[in-house]
C-alpha cells in the first residue's frame, strides 16, 4: 500500500460510508473477549488511523461505550462493527479491517490477544501470537 493510498469502505447494508488514508500502525487480528462479545466473531482485524485523515461519507455511526475508557461504533441498522477508540489515544482509532472495500488491501500482521481466544480458535497463518498486547509479547 502507497502512502498516498486512500482507502474507502462502509457497512453491510450501506447506510454507512468513509474513506481514510493509510493506517498508522501495523494491522492486527484481535482475539480478546471485549472484541469477540461486541463483534459476535472469534476475532476481529484492525487497523489504527489517524482522525483527522478518517471522513465520513454518508450516515452517523452508532456509538457505545464498551468500557470506561472505549468507545465502539457499528452501523445502527445493520449492526457492522466499524470502529474502536480507546481515550489513551485521542488522535486515532482502529478501523475494522472487514468493513473495507476491499479488505485485501490491508494484510494483519499478527495476532493479539491470545490469552483470551476459545479453546478451538488457533491460527494456522504462521503470523505472530502474543499473549496480550504487542509490546506485552
Amino acid at each position: 500500500m502507497s502512502s498516498t493510498q486512500m482507502l474507502a469502505g462502509g457497512c453491510h447494508c450501506g447506510a454507512v460510508r468513509y474513506e481514510v488514508a493509510v493506517p498508522v500502525s501495523k494491522p492486527t487480528i484481535c482475539h480478546c473477549t471485549s472484541c469477540r462479545r461486541t463483534s459476535g466473531a472469534h476475532s476481529v482485524a484492525w487497523i489504527s488511523v489517524k482522525r483527522a485523515a478518517f471522513k465520513l461519507l454518508r450516515g452517523t455511526p452508532r456509538e457505545y461505550a464498551s468500557s470506561e475508557k472505549v468507545v465502539r461504533s457499528f452501523c445502527e441498522q445493520c449492526g457492522c462493527t466499524l470502529t474502536y477508540a480507546h481515550s489513551k489515544y485521542p488522535d486515532q482509532f482502529d478501523l475494522t479491517i472487514a468493513s473495507l472495500d476491499d479488505p485485501s488491501a490491508v494484510v494483519p500482521t499478527d495476532h493479539i490477544w491470545m490469552s483470551d481466544a476459545a479453546s478451538w480458535d488457533r491460527p494456522g497463518d504462521g503470523l505472530p501470537q502474543h499473549p496480550g498486547w504487542r509490546n506485552a509479547s
